[in-house]
């Protein structure tokens, strides 16, 4: 039996651009957190992978993969722990990520403004680099827990790429938030199943986390761009990251590319979907 589509009404045209000016508002008065995709990254048409299956066909250029492990990024991570070691992930990971490149226009403007809190799921240090001209901010990343003997789940860097202990980031201005790691500074990469499965039953109680990113998302809506809901995972964060926070977010979603699963995830989250090309989204948030 084929099960039907969500039913789900995307604002789109000139409906959309109004709510969007608005949004941009919101995001200069701290009361909207950014929620950054790897579709962001496509924008500067970086030499760098840009969405999962991308990162998964990239492994297989260095190795020879089982099938049941191709096309999935964390699978793919996963075999070459196992078979090889960890050491050749973060190798490979780095070697996929390293690579220089500019951050997008949204981006260098999101660095200008006073945000509470930024959350960047993607592996690649452009908004590191585009906040680079401030001092205020610092970064929280989620870190991979093979070898630790501690209850650690993520780490603290100041501006400058150092590691410090996390009473510091109460007096940032703002955080930014990989929480599956990235390769700046530090070379921390949340990828393969393993290191997803110990994350995956905590994060229902929210263990994984950081307090600091609890208290910044407090009452404050989300804005998802460049985003896909496409993977159990990648639903699975945007979830349990937006939890506790307002009631009404935003995602700039293609209406044409969603799959069943995505637009049911739009609908059990609450999700306003503005149907808007991520380049109008830059002219719109700019212009305001």
């Amino acid at each position: 039996m084929t099960v039907p589509a969500p039913q789900i009404e995307f604002v789109d045209g000139p409906a959309a651009e109004a709510m969007l000016r608005q949004v941009a508002q919101e995001l200069r008065s701290g009361n909207v957190v950014p929620y950054l995709g790897p579709g962001l990254v496509e924008l500067s048409n970086a030499p760098v992978p840009t969405h999962p299956e991308d990162l998964a066909a990239f492994f297989g250029t260095k190795v020879t993969l089982p099938k049941r492990a191709r096309g999935n990024a964390w699978a793919c991570a996963q075999h070459i722990e196992t078979t090889k070691h960890r050491s050749i992930v973060t190798a490979m990971m780095t070697d996929a990520f390293s690579a220089a490149f500019a951050p997008t226009e949204l981006q260098r403007h999101l660095a200008t403004l006073p945000l509470p809190l930024i959350v960047d799921s993607w592996y690649d240090g452009a908004m590191r680099q585009a906040l680079a001209g401030r001092s205020n901010w610092g970064e929280i990343q989620g870190i991979p827990r093979a070898g630790l003997s501690d209850e650690r789940w993520y780490r603290f860097y100041d501006a400058a790429g150092a590691e410090v202990d996390c009473s510091l980031a109460r007096s940032w201005t703002t955080v930014l938030y990989k929480p599956h790691g990235s390769v700046t500074p530090a070379k921390n990469f949340l990828v393969s199943d393993a290191d997803y499965v110990e994350v995956l039953t905590e994060i229902d109680i929210q263990t994984p986390i950081p307090d600091e990113v609890k208290a910044r998302r407090t009452g404050r809506r989300l804005l998802f761009l460049g985003c896909r809901f496409n993977d159990q995972l990648l639903r699975t964060y945007a979830r349990q990251v937006s939890k506790r926070s307002s009631d009404v977010h935003y995602a700039v979603v293609g209406p044409d590319t969603l799959s069943k699963n995505e637009l049911r995830f739009l609908v059990d989250q609450g999700l306003t979907p503005l149907a808007v090309p991520l380049t109008r989204v830059l002219e719109i948030v700019l212009a305001d």
